[in-house]
């Protein structure tokens, strides 16, 4: 039984991707292994690698600077590497706190330089995106979230600066049609708009590297040796690398990131006009800012919550409970959730109000 999988992450993959992967786990392109089994220096694997990277190139019309890696680790791993390779210790690193995981990077960060958060909508329990800060010049890099998946908040512009700058675009990758050549560093848990868990993706400019002195860089941080050993400097990860692969190309087929910004743009729509409009239910975030990925969300009456999330369950809606620290809901909507399981949440919402009128 396929339910409406509105999960944060892990999340909803293409229903051909998983067709795919599961022959894949019984017999590789007619190898007579497992993509489980497949030596990851092989030429088959070598393929899927090469295939996965270019892919990221293509979609994302990376200019000739950029490298793409997939790495070990996840996007938390990238909150101390990006630093360890980019800030030296007497150098100052701008980063704007909107929510968790943005928090999470300057705290790792601080751990290498010194740290300017030149905005932070903490205060208000992140509900919006600073607009006014100031970037210190000499900064190594800006860094941004560029969607915050716990509180619903998304970057819809991005921010103009002189200095290098450094994107977690775990959430929101590949969702929308943007400039990535504006970025010097993109950094991505693929099990999102990507792919399965296990894999994170990087894509660096060559440009910025090297710049940092004052301390050695483990061999397995440093991002030239990924680079210089085409993300293959140790075992990557072989699994969820081939269903980014897989992923990818499920993408590119639907006609790349502006055709997929479509969909998403009409799944958001609907269901942002649903919660404006139902008296039972009230969104948490600055309607500029309302992240079209993870749409948050709360009842006045939070006594009727627990109810809600059981009618749901009875009719296959899973995923939508919010996270502990934002509480309500959270509706997830990546680019594999079909527009149909938006269109089923919405007459769930409906049905339940006029049941509680």
């Amino acid at each position: 039984m396929k339910v409406h999988n509105f999960n944060a992450g892990p999340s909803v993959l293409p229903n051909e991707v998983l067709y795919k992967a599961s022959k894949a786990l019984i017999d590789f392109e007619g190898s007579g292994m497992s993509i489980l089994e497949i030596g990851h220096r092989t030429e088959p694997f070598i393929a899927v690698m090469d295939e996965a990277r270019n892919l990221v190139r293509e979609l994302m019309q990376l200019d000739d600077d950029f490298e793409v890696l997939f790495l070990h680790g996840g996007a938390t791993t990238q909150f101390m590497q990006v630093p360890m390779n980019l800030l030296e210790s007497s150098e100052t690193a701008a980063y704007v706190d909107t929510g968790v995981w943005s928090n999470k990077a300057i705290k790792e960060a601080k751990v290498f330089g010194y740290v300017d958060v030149v905005a932070s909508s903490k205060e208000s329990n992140y509900n919006h995106i600073p607009k006014q800060f100031t970037i210190p010049p000499q900064a190594s890099y800006l860094h941004i979230t560029t969607n915050n998946t716990i509180y619903g908040s998304q970057w819809h512009l991005t921010p103009v600066t002189d200095v290098p700058l450094v994107a977690d675009m775990s959430s929101d990758i590949m969702s929308r049609s943007m400039d990535f050549n504006k970025y010097s560093l993109i950094y991505a848990g693929v099990q999102k708009n990507m792919g399965a868990a296990g894999a994170t993706m990087v894509a660096v400019r060559k440009s910025i590297l090297g710049k940092v002195n004052s301390r050695k860089i483990p061999g397995i941080m440093d991002y030239r040796n990924h680079i210089e050993n085409g993300s293959m400097l140790n075992t990557p990860p072989v699994f969820a690398v081939y269903i980014s692969m897989l992923t990818l190309r499920w993408l590119k087929e639907q006609g790349g990131i502006p055709a997929i910004e479509k969909v998403n743009d009409k799944k958001a729509a609907l269901l942002y006009d649903e919660i404006d409009h139902n008296p039972l239910f009230r969104g948490t975030v600055a309607k500029e800012d309302r992240s079209k990925m993870n749409a948050c969300f709360i009842m006045d009456k939070p006594e009727m919550e627990e109810e809600f999330l059981k009618f749901c369950k009875k009719e296959d809606i899973v995923g939508i409970k919010g996270h502990r620290l934002s509480g309500g809901f959270r509706v997830s909507m990546y680019n594999a959730l079909p527009y149909e399981s938006v269109e089923v949440m919405v007459e769930a919402m409906k049905y339940f109000s006029l049941k509680k009128a």
